[in-house]
């Protein structure tokens, strides 16, 4: 029985650390594409027009329905939610 039974080769290591260096960048790509590409941008967009004119219609005044119409945006922003989430963990 060896010290370590259990514990894969360091060549095996290496061979899955070396194909998950070379599949992240593809994924980072498609994910950004996802959610900062045209059609996201769109529905996004769309979302917060139909947000600010349900505001409206319940009455808000213009600088109202703009300050949460931000801050609703601001919490469908993938890149915002990470970096509090980062930030929050490191305090």
């Amino acid at each position: 029985m060896s010290d370590h039974e259990g514990i894969p080769d360091p060549e095996k290591i290496k061979e899955i650390l070396d194909v998950v260096a070379e599949k992240i960048p593809g994924l980072l790509k498609q994910l950004s594409e996802l959610l900062y590409g045209p059609k996201s941008a769109k529905q996004y967009a769309e979302a917060a027009a139909i947000f600010y004119k349900e505001l409206k219609n319940a009455g808000m005044t213009d600088g109202q329905a703009f300050e949460l119409t931000q801050q609703y945006m601001s919490t469908l922003n993938l890149g915002n939610l990470m970096g509090n989430a980062m930030k929050h963990n490191h305090d």
